[in-house]
């Protein structure tokens, strides 16, 4: 096995672990969350992100796997920046407590998350998940998947955070609009 097929498919492996393990929290929290009356907003790109996200992870992987030069420098800058990703991602998703899912579900009147990441950035999981496509991009060697995927999914990131902007435009009190469609 070359190094670079053994990169690709280690990287692969512990992306969907760690994604799974995501799937079952998400999944818990949906539930707690349409307990509390939390309803999901029209025109969400959730279906299509379901599919789109580990897909081009697959593909970065097979692309590295197939035809990528042998790691070097890049690859560990990749990594540097998935791991990077993946902290912020996590405190994202610890400042969010259990009103994290990959769905948008939104608690009318429940308070906006201004804690963690959230007190620098607006969407800070979002910034998270286009580093962890570059960082597995330049991990992999991914030089056609790894542009590709930042960009398409760059772009249903654009639509979702319209989406999610306008959920919580409508649901949280006046004083707290501030930079959401209303």
């Amino acid at each position: 096995m070359t190094s670079r097929v053994l990169v690709a498919s280690a990287a692969l492996l512990l992306v969907l672990l760690v994604m799974a393990a995501e799937l079952l929290l998400s999944r818990r929290n949906e539930a707690r969350l349409r307990a509390q009356g939390a309803w999901e907003p029209p025109d969400d790109v959730y279906w299509t992100m379901r599919w789109t996200y580990p897909c081009a992870f697959v593909l970065m992987a097979i692309e590295g796997a197939a035809i990528a030069p042998a790691p070097g420098a890049a690859a560990v800058a990749g990594l540097a920046v998935l791991v990077a990703s993946k902290l912020l991602k996590g405190w994202a998703i610890a400042a969010l407590g259990a009103r994290w899912t990959f769905r948008v579900l939104v608690v009318s009147g429940a308070p906006l998350v201004t804690r963690g990441p959230y007190a620098f950035a607006r969407h800070p999981n979002y910034v998270a998940v286009v580093g962890e496509l570059i960082g597995m991009a330049f991990l992999v060697g991914a030089r056609v998947t790894g542009p590709l995927a930042v960009v398409l999914f760059g772009l249903l990131i654009r639509r979702r955070i319209v989406v999610e902007n306008r959920a919580l435009g409508t649901a949280l009190a006046p004083e707290q609009r501030r930079g959401t469609a209303q």
